[in-house]
């Protein structure tokens, strides 16, 4: 298999994706979900990420669509077409699956995944964490992983503005 085909194999459906969950099931495989726009991969992007994949044997990133991403950021957002962004994130060797979402929050992903770790970013905390119910209610795990200071998708937008 070429690596571009290994990569594609990373990007799920909501079909695909159950049959993938099951499949992980019956390998008593942990997953640990995040989500989120990535608009602009960076280090605080990747140092992020790897963080959450070290909490589990499966890393599974809800992405926003084009069309969530521009209700939840503007306009002018996102920078990157949801198919570039679902590449550029399964092409990490450390993610193990990515899928789109289009809604505001990924409430209904998350009751669907029923991951066993939810991550989000240190600016949350934890109970505030959509899909915090859902994951206690299962035994499971909420965590929060500080961000790299300085990286932010906005503050490279804006350097690029001003350059």
């Amino acid at each position: 298999m070429n690596n571009l085909s290994k990569i594609h194999d990373k990007i799920f459906t909501p079909n695909s994706l159950a049959i993938k969950l099951k499949q992980w099931q019956e390998k008593n495989k942990k997953i640990v979900f995040t989500n989120g726009c990535f608009d602009l991969l960076h280090r605080g992007h990747i140092e992020y990420l790897s963080k959450a994949a070290d909490l589990a044997d499966i890393l599974l990133i809800g992405v926003n669509t084009d069309r969530s991403v521009s209700r939840i950021k503007g306009s002018q957002r996102p920078l990157q077409d949801q198919d570039s962004r679902l590449i550029i994130l399964a092409a990490l060797n450390f993610v193990d699956a990515v899928i789109l979402f289009d809604e505001e929050t990924p409430f209904e992903l998350i009751k669907f995944v029923q991951p066993h770790v939810l991550v989000k970013g240190a600016d949350y905390k934890p109970e505030e964490i959509v899909g915090y119910d859902i994951v206690k209610n299962n035994g499971g795990e909420v965590k929060t992983i500080d961000f790299l200071p300085g990286y932010s998708t906005s503050a490279i937008e804006k350097k690029i503005k001003e350059s």
